[in-house]
């Protein structure tokens, strides 16, 4: 499989300017050099930073110029100490993947979508020419599988406002059911050779996000192992409903292991191949109140497939976010969970 190259070994900085307090303090304080020395010090190549369009734009649509020198310097930080950057668009007006009931009319609205179109064209404008150490990411997470068409579409548009002004920049598109690898299935065929199909993966969710607050039906107090028996897991994901314990029934799975995410890459690692398409990981990892020796384990399996099967992958996340690897729940497995970044 064709490997997205320069993406290898990546982090998230989630929470920086997405999914956060947006104001000035919380941007000048929350990412700085420092923290881009800090990452680059791990030995990774790339970092990954999720944008909302309220950073960037007003309630009308004007661009805020203050929005886009946080990008600007993120870039010359990561130029500084050799990082290569995957702007991420989070969320776009019209369309946020943590606020369903709203977003349904973006894919109907055409005003949203010209405004989405408008503002990857601002993007395409200012930093189209760093093709060498710069990738887009056009939308994070599209949840509903009723507008896969639809996706697509808008998904071919971005692509072209973009070309016209980046003809060889790198451009991430993911699929359905919050970027799951099963969606690869449905993408389009590349629209070109710089296209990367994108996906993100928190299998199995009952241990990932064990005790997570947001995810409905989850226990506040849920201990969950790994690798624990496919059974254990099987029976303990009926909580979040049949379709996550049926996910694994399916995989006709003997052990919990490597071969777990073997199985779950499998269809999209063969698709990637057939259409001569790079595959990458935009998002993976382990809620920080899971066991420590349980989280190493995972990683351990994860990143074992990923370079299998030469995936490009950025953990979420640096910091904060429940993820966040330098925050005091990982402090005992610091320096080990890093290597294996």
């Amino acid at each position: 499989m064709r490997k997205f190259e320069g993406y290898g070994k990546g982090v998230n900085l989630g929470g920086w300017l997405s999914q956060c307090v947006h104001t000035k303090a919380h941007y000048d304080t929350f990412i700085t050099e420092k923290d881009i020395e800090t990452v680059a010090s791990w030995g990774i190549d790339h970092v990954r930073v999720p944008v909302d369009f309220e950073v960037l734009e007003t309630i009308e649509g004007a661009y805020i110029e203050a929005g886009f020198a946080y990008i600007d310097n993120c870039l010359a930080w990561c130029d500084k100490y050799h990082l290569n950057m995957i702007l991420d668009l989070h969320k776009t007006a019209g369309y946020s993947f943590d606020e369903l009931s709203t977003s349904d009319g973006f894919f109907e609205d055409e005003m949203l979508q010209q405004r989405f179109l408008h503002l990857w064209e601002q993007f395409a404008q200012r930093y189209g020419k760093l093709s060498d150490r710069l990738a887009f990411e056009l939308l994070n997470e599209i949840v509903s599988d009723k507008f896969i068409h639809s996706w697509n579409s808008i998904a071919r548009r971005a692509v072209e406002t973009i070309r016209g002004f980046a003809p060889d920049i790198r451009i991430l598109i993911g699929g359905v059911w919050y970027n799951s690898v099963n969606a690869v299935k449905y993408l389009d065929m590349p629209y070109d050779r710089n296209i990367v199909y994108n996906f993100h993966c928190y299998d199995p969710m009952l241990f990932t996000h064990q005790s997570a607050y947001w995810v409905a039906d989850m226990p506040a107090d849920l201990v969950m192992e790994y690798p624990a028996t496919l059974s254990a897991y099987i029976e303990g994901s009926k909580i979040l409903g049949e379709t996550m314990s049926m996910s694994l029934k399916i995989l006709h799975l003997k052990t919990m292991g490597p071969e777990l995410f073997d199985a779950v890459f499998t269809e999209a690692v063969k698709i990637a191949e057939e259409r001569d398409v790079p595959l990458y990981c935009g998002e993976y990892g382990v809620i920080d109140n899971a066991p420590l020796e349980s989280t190493l384990n995972w990683y351990r399996d994860i990143h074992s497939i990923f370079e299998k099967h030469g995936i490009g992958r950025a953990v979420w996340s640096y910091k904060k976010m429940d993820f966040g690897l330098i925050d005091s729940h990982y402090a005992p497995i610091f320096d080990e969970l890093v290597k294996l970044l």
